[in-house]
């Protein structure tokens, strides 16, 4: 017979060091810090926000290849917008908490991310997108899932909330 035994919580908060937090300043992204601030204090991890800079292709059949890179303005605005939502967010706590934007496609983005700072848990939002939108428009969240390098906690916009 086999014998199942129970990972003591100790052992358990010793490897949730770093949680990531994917935003993108909607209320679901909101939601997801909540819980990622629960989360932390419950473990005494530290939280990494993080911001994607995505720009979009104009279009398809362009005879030159569009600059996607971001504009140093469009950085700055990131990181100000990133810090006042750590400080209004967080400011009570004594989590440790990092910002950092990145440049590129949200999924990828995140999940180098992840790789980077060694997350042990990312907290994304979904939006929930479903049918035609979800078809044209795809999921971030789910592309994360299924490459992300650690656990991931998805929150669900406008569903029963625990925290």
């Amino acid at each position: 017979m086999q014998t199942i035994t129970r990972r003591q919580p100790r052992e358990i908060s010793s490897r949730l060091k770093r949680i990531l937090v994917p935003v993108d300043f909607s209320l679901a992204s909101q939601q997801t810090l909540d819980y990622a601030r629960v989360l932390a204090r419950c473990f005494g991890s530290e939280i990494t926000l993080l911001h994607a800079v995505q720009r979009i292709a104009p279009g398809v059949f362009q005879e030159v290849a569009p600059d996607l890179a971001a504009s140093e303005e469009e950085f700055e605005q990131a990181e100000h917008r990133l810090q006042q939502l750590a400080q209004k967010n967080l400011r009570n706590d004594s989590t440790p908490v990092q910002t950092l934007v990145r440049n590129g496609l949200a999924a990828h983005e995140i999940v180098e991310a992840a790789r980077e700072i060694e997350a042990d848990l990312i907290v994304i939002a979904t939006h929930g997108y479903t049918g035609w939108k979800h078809f044209c428009i795809g999921s971030t969240t789910e592309r994360v899932v299924r490459t992300a390098p650690c656990a991931v906690f998805v929150v669900r916009e406008n569903e029963h909330e625990f925290i």
